[in-house]
């Protein structure tokens, strides 16, 4: 989920596997320049979890990565390319998952109209961590924002089932609605990268699932460090993971080589 830099942005010269869409690899690269070379109508769902434009550099123990740009319009410009470059690998029945925040969701909105057409939104979704500082001036921020559009009318989706909470149906499942109540990575978990941003397994997991068909192929193109890549192998999806930024490329690779020996493993 780095934003590309001219000292990382063409570390990829395995062009032959994007000209295939060769599946289950993870590339070092700007994301754009990647898109522009996979072939088109490729992907059962796109889940994209950029920087947020927070104005500063993201730091953590397993690194760090910028996330500012001089103004707004950049910034704009720079999710517009590749939104486009997404929705053209998209199969006709294909998906978009793009993650976001207080900032620019309302933005990020508008781009996906304008790229996907208002009449393809198919939900806001509210991902409730509950993690976070309070401020005496307004309410506390404790979610970040999913916006879901589809390419077509025929795109797959499979409602999650999560517990429910009423007397009357105690013990049982019930479709999810569009808050998902799943807690944030805490600093002892075992799936903890140490890279910034890192996002929970649950929820990756429970979105691939949902919006992916079975056996189907994901493109992560901020892919970080590798959540949604070791989701889709988990679930038997194939994926194609990129980021601009090396060590989070390192510990996408080694994530998903390690999901493939325990997956062996219970066979």
């Amino acid at each position: 989920m780095a934003r590309p830099s001219s000292s990382n942005s063409s570390q990829w010269t395995d062009r032959d596997h994007l000209v295939r869409a060769s599946p289950n690899r993870v590339y070092c690269a700007d994301c754009l320049s990647v898109l522009n070379v996979l072939p088109p109508r490729v992907f059962d769902l796109a889940y994209l979890d950029p920087p947020f434009n927070t104005g500063r550099r993201q730091v953590a123990a397993g690194g760090t990565y910028g996330d500012s740009w001089r103004n707004l319009d950049e910034y704009l410009g720079f999710m517009r390319d590749r939104l486009r470059a997404v929705h053209r690998v998209l199969r006709p029945s294909g998906s978009i998952l793009l993650h976001c925040d207080w900032r620019c969701s309302h933005h990020m909105r508008l781009l996906l109209d304008e790229v996907f057409g208002a009449e393809q939104f198919v939900n806001h979704l509210i991902w409730a961590y509950g993690l976070g500082g309070s401020s005496p001036r307004r309410f506390a921020r404790k979610h970040d924002d999913v916006l879901f559009y589809a390419k077509g009318p025929d795109y797959f989706f499979k409602p999650p089932m999560v517990p429910a909470t009423s007397n009357r149906m105690k013990g049982k499942l019930k479709k999810a609605g569009d808050v998902l109540h799943v807690p944030a990575i805490n600093n002892m978990a075992l799936e903890r990268t140490g890279y910034p941003t890192q996002k929970p397994l649950t929820l990756l997991s429970m979105l691939v699932n949902a919006c992916c068909p079975p056996e189907g192929t994901v493109l992560d193109p901020f892919c970080g460090s590798g959540t949604t890549l070791v989701a889709a192998a988990r679930t038997n999806r194939s994926y194609i993971g990129v980021d601009a930024n090396a060590d989070a490329v390192r510990i996408a690779r080694r994530r998903v080589e390690e999901e493939v020996v325990l997956m062996a493993m219970s066979h």
